[in-house]
């Protein structure tokens, strides 16, 4: 988890400043909100489950404190992000975007099915999740495979990694690898000259994932927190949530064709 660490690192002293006001945990994304030196700062990351053996009735306890969270200080909320509890880990994944100074000159609106398909034309390329954009990419790339934990008619399972990724011109990864912990080991099977972009509202737009050969990072940003908050509260999945912006933060050296050519 070495990434989480830095990841955290880089939020430590913002983080003891704040104030935990309102943490969400819905159906689909989890949403953290905080109160740092007088402004508010909201968080976003998928709500991932506690396992197929969890149940509601007993047995393990996904979110160990559920209930008492906002007695937590930001910086114990935002070290969730190691746990080992899914649900906890989004918990502080949320907490980790909240927190973070996103450099919005360094960004460009642009989404990540636009970024992919961009790359993907005539390459071979692979996806890390399942996202509604794959018919798209499907369209334009000479090869496209789908690597899914839960995989659907036409995906591959999660563990075909080792044989797809070190063939894959371009590799898109969802951000909740960072989440189960598997970010670090998938990408170090991509191709040192792949194309890596990691997707999803759970991707920090932080330069640190920059370190570990990412190229682009697609992500969200909170500007609204009261109408997401309530939004994710009634199991709004991503496109009912309002108030977010959508940027793809690229590497010094990585952008788009329409940006180089402004």
């Amino acid at each position: 988890m070495q990434i989480t660490d830095q990841l955290l690192a880089q939020i430590a002293d913002k983080a003891a400043a704040a104030t935990p006001v309102d943490i969400r945990i819905g159906a689909h994304w989890t949403l953290v909100t905080l109160d740092v030196a007088g402004e508010i700062c909201a968080g976003l990351s998928s709500t991932l489950g506690g396992g197929d053996d969890d149940h509601h009735h007993g047995g393990r306890m996904p979110v160990r404190d559920a209930g008492q969270l906002l007695s937590y200080t930001a910086a114990e909320l935002v070290a969730l992000a190691h746990s080992h509890s899914l649900p906890e880990a989004s918990v502080g994944y949320a907490t980790l975007n909240a927190l973070l100074d996103v450099d919005e000159s360094a960004c460009v609106d642009v989404n990540a099915a636009d970024v992919i398909a961009e790359y993907s034309a005539g390459k071979k390329a692979v996806i890390v999740g399942h996202f509604p954009f794959i018919p798209q990419i499907k369209n334009i790339a000479e090869t496209l495979w789908v690597l899914e934990l839960r995989p659907r008619e036409g995906d591959l399972p999660a563990e075909a990694a080792p044989a797809i990724l070190p063939q894959a011109d371009v590799v898109a990864l969802t951000g909740t690898s960072l989440l189960n912990h598997t970010f670090e080991d998938l990408v170090k099977l991509c191709l040192p000259d792949a194309f890596v972009v990691v997707l999803g509202a759970t991707s920090p737009l932080s330069p640190v994932l920059f370190d570990y050969g990412v190229d682009a990072i697609s992500g969200t940003v909170i500007v609204d927190s009261e109408a997401a908050a309530l939004a994710v509260s009634q199991g709004a999945t991503f496109k009912q949530i309002p108030g977010k912006r959508l940027l793809t933060m690229f590497s010094l050296d990585t952008t788009t064709n329409s940006e180089r050519n402004k």
